[in-house]
């Protein structure tokens, strides 16, 4: 019986998103202003990129599963900016 053993590109995209979530942390607690929240999304971009590539494992995918996963990220925009509207617009 053999032991599955992750591959290091799986531990290693681990060990960064424990890197970015402990960022997170700090940056949470630096007074920043406006730029804890853009140094928030950066951070939460990359961590979306991770998983996106290596767990979701578009970076060895043919061009048509990317397209798909480009086009659910783009209607999950769509999502966030009307949910936005609505919160901005309300007296």
């Amino acid at each position: 019986m053999s032991v599955w053993r992750p591959s290091r590109g799986l531990v290693a995209c681990w060990a960064g998103l424990l890197c970015l979530l402990a960022l997170t942390v700090v940056l949470a607690y630096q007074p920043l202003g406006v730029f804890n929240l853009v140094g928030a999304l950066v951070i939460a971009t990359i961590k979306a990129g991770l998983v996106a590539a290596i767990f979701m494992e578009l970076h060895r995918s043919t061009g048509l599963v990317r397209v798909f996963a480009g086009a659910g990220f783009f209607w999950l925009m769509i999502l966030l900016w009307l949910g936005l509207m609505d919160f901005i617009t309300r007296a």
